[in-house]
């Protein structure tokens, strides 16, 4: 009797792949429409941008979660699982495992915007909060919290599943303009925070130039690239981009951003309002402002644009009376 092999690409000890991103595309695919890719002219050059917003739960998050939930066995399923996030994080394991009938406690920050909290709590998962400005960890939270349960850790980023799923956002993206204008996407600009989604499309867009935009003040993923080594953010600095306040990468992730050779930005929270409402006046979307990073770096010139440049819209959650403040730039 021949024995049967594991799946590699379900091997938990495994290095994040194109091959698991293209598994994770059909996946996501399976479940989920593809989300909008809108043209944006900017003084007669055309951008696209991947309206992530319009995800089930207002964001690119959901992809991941479902790659790494749907892959669990049957033992971690009954036990259930635990994430940490700012919230849109939160809602894509929360989403994904109300789907597939999966206990899921996801530790958020006490400082979380309301419409995120209200909306993973939602979806049917237990909110354990933490101190985020009195300095508490939330990975050791979520740490002592597996040891006491046996429930499995579905990180943010730093996760080979969640990578992967992420990742997806680029081949389907590529295959809409494919689609759409006979040709695919040679520069690739996107919001980042801990690094997975930019590490999910480096894997997903191999021969594109890559850009990953911080806020200015958490920078450590570009601080990490141009030293060649894990930064952290020491002196964390007031910013409207909650989804973007990670401490430092993990090295699952630089691995991948320092081989792609990706180059890093910040940008300043005045360029990000302004990206909010150049979305909302010229798109008529909303997207919270961790999620128009990327654009506003194209919007700055800090992006020398392609023939085809692809920007995320990575998520649209964002309280009413904030996202109203930003657009009069009042915050």
């Amino acid at each position: 009797m021949t024995e049967q092999r594991p799946d590699p690409l379900t091997d938990p000890e495994r290095s994040p792949s194109r091959e698991g991103v293209l598994r994770a595309a059909a996946k996501v695919a399976a479940i989920l429409p593809p989300t909008p890719l809108l043209p944006l002219d900017l003084d007669g050059v055309t951008i696209w941008c991947k309206a992530e917003m319009l995800q089930p739960i207002g964001a690119f998050k959901i992809r991941g979660a479902w790659h790494r939930l749907s892959d669990l066995d049957e033992a971690q399923r009954r036990t259930g699982v635990v994430g940490v996030s700012s919230g849109n994080h939160a809602q894509g394991v929360a989403w994904a495992a109300r789907r597939l009938g999966i206990p899921a406690t996801i530790v958020m920050p006490n400082d979380a915007p309301r419409a995120k909290l209200a909306a993973t709590r939602a979806l049917g998962a237990e909110v354990l909060l933490y101190d985020r400005p009195g300095g508490e960890d939330r990975d050791a939270i979520a740490h002592k919290l597996m040891r006491s349960t046996g429930r499995t850790l579905v990180h943010p980023f730093g996760d080979v599943w969640v990578i992967e799923g992420q990742g997806s956002l680029g081949i389907e993206a590529n295959a809409q303009l494919k689609t759409m204008v006979g040709t695919t996407f040679d520069t690739v600009v996107a919001c980042c925070g801990g690094g997975g989604l930019t590490a999910g499309l480096a894997l997903a867009l191999p021969d594109t130039r890559l850009f990953a935009v911080e806020p200015e003040g958490w920078d450590d993923v570009g601080r990490s690239l141009a030293t060649g080594s894990i930064q952290h953010v020491a002196d964390p600095t007031p910013t409207a981009c909650d989804a973007l306040q990670t401490p430092s990468t993990y090295p699952i992730n630089f691995a991948v951003l320092q081989r792609r050779n990706v180059t890093a930005l910040t940008v300043s929270e005045a360029q990000i309002r302004k990206a909010m409402r150049l979305v909302f006046d010229r798109l008529h979307l909303v997207v919270e402002p961790g999620g128009a990073a990327a654009l506003a770096a194209v919007l700055a010139g800090k992006v020398e644009v392609g023939k085809h440049t692809l920007v995320t819209l990575s998520g649209g959650n964002v309280d009413a009376n904030h996202f109203a403040a930003m657009l009069k730039g009042s915050e």
